[in-house]
């Protein structure tokens, strides 16, 4: 009783059809797909610039610090 057959899923796979319709339906897939792809678009960009950051910050850790001259400095 706890699981669902096949049987069941295609019966309420059917119902859906009858219920919306194959073309609010494969609109509704186009939507999910740009979704999905603008998604994994902007993941990548922000890995990219997660990656020029970690490598601006690694550049910066390497340069040796300035050096302060404080015999000028009035007290």
């Amino acid at each position: 009783m706890g699981s669902l057959s096949i049987w069941h899923w295609l019966i309420v796979l059917g119902i859906v059809v009858l219920v919306f319709g194959t073309k609010k339906l494969r609109g509704a897939g186009g939507d999910l797909g740009a979704a999905v792809k603008n998604f994994k678009s902007a993941m990548k960009d922000g890995e990219e610039e997660g990656q020029k950051q970690a490598d601006a910050l690694r550049a910066e850790m390497k340069s040796p610090p300035p050096v302060v001259d404080r015999h000028d400095e009035k007290v």
